[in-house]
């Protein structure tokens, strides 16, 4: 990992593997750190750089609040540190936001897009707001979270299937140890960031190859969301997996699809 200054922020980046050129950003809270499997994959197909999005990780925390539009400028700074005219893009849930923005801002610089669970804002439809959240009671929290994850997720569902269940106490351990306030005022800042976000009326200015893909069963990102998105992009693809807002890890049919659509000429 390395680190730049950009945009007067110290960002915490990472670049490996070898292919074609990827950029790849993070969803609501998520560091370089707890990704490091997904980009040791992606890393078996492409030339992949990843950041910790300001405030977040090993990234430092800016002074005041920000917009879509500022974390679509770090991306951008980061790709022209590396030399990156044209690159593809892949946005995850609040990075899929991020992509969007940056999409519709520089859509010459994008070669391919792949957005995953997530949502245009406005007209198209939000994601749930996940700001609401914070203030709950941790057990309150963790059933919440745990509905909206998956809209099967009852605990009869999960009583009878292992691997959801194992998947839905990872996130719920995950969420539980006591965070520093620098963490809690960098995840505050992106939310109400991302409390913001509307591209939908923009998304006709992307030009290049898109594949938004959705889990039917996602509460916080729901598949009619991802239809918005498709009919507002030109020749969107739209593809929707079994899963909730983890699809890409709960159907196996999933990143081999991504992988073959990102990789494509």
């Amino acid at each position: 990992m390395t680190t730049v200054r950009l945009n007067g922020i110290d960002f915490n980046y990472q670049r490996s593997g070898s292919g074609p050129r990827l950029l790849f950003l993070n969803g609501s809270g998520g560091t370089l750190a707890e990704s490091a499997p997904l980009l040791a994959f992606l890393a078996r197909h492409f030339d992949v750089a990843a950041f910790d999005q300001r405030g977040l990780g090993r990234t430092g925390l800016p002074d005041s609040p920000y917009a879509m539009a500022d974390l679509a400028a770090d991306a951008a700074a980061l790709a022209d540190h590396l030399g990156w005219e044209l690159f593809r893009l892949l946005g995850v849930s609040f990075g899929g936001m991020v992509a969007q923005e940056l999409a519709v801002t520089a859509p010459d610089r994008i070669e391919r897009l792949a957005l995953l669970c997530t949502s245009p804002g406005g007209a198209g439809g939000s994601s749930f707001p996940l700001h609401t959240l914070v203030d709950m009671a941790p057990a309150d929290r963790a059933a919440l979270y745990t509905r909206i994850l998956d809209t099967r997720f009852t605990p009869e569902w999960l009583a009878g299937h292992d691997a959801d269940r194992a998947l839905t106490a990872g996130l719920v351990e995950r969420s539980a140890p006591q965070k520093s306030d620098q963490v809690l005022n960098g995840e505050a800042l992106q939310m109400a960031a991302r409390s913001g976000h509307d591209v939908y009326e923009r998304l006709p200015r992307v030009n290049c190859p898109t594949l938004v893909a959705a889990g039917r069963y996602d509460g916080i990102a729901p598949p009619e969301n991802s239809a918005a998105i498709g009919k507002q992009i030109p020749n969107a693809e739209l593809r929707l997996f079994d899963g909730g807002h983890l699809f890409f890890i709960q159907d196996p049919a999933a990143f081999p699809e991504i992988i073959r659509f990102l990789t494509a000429d």
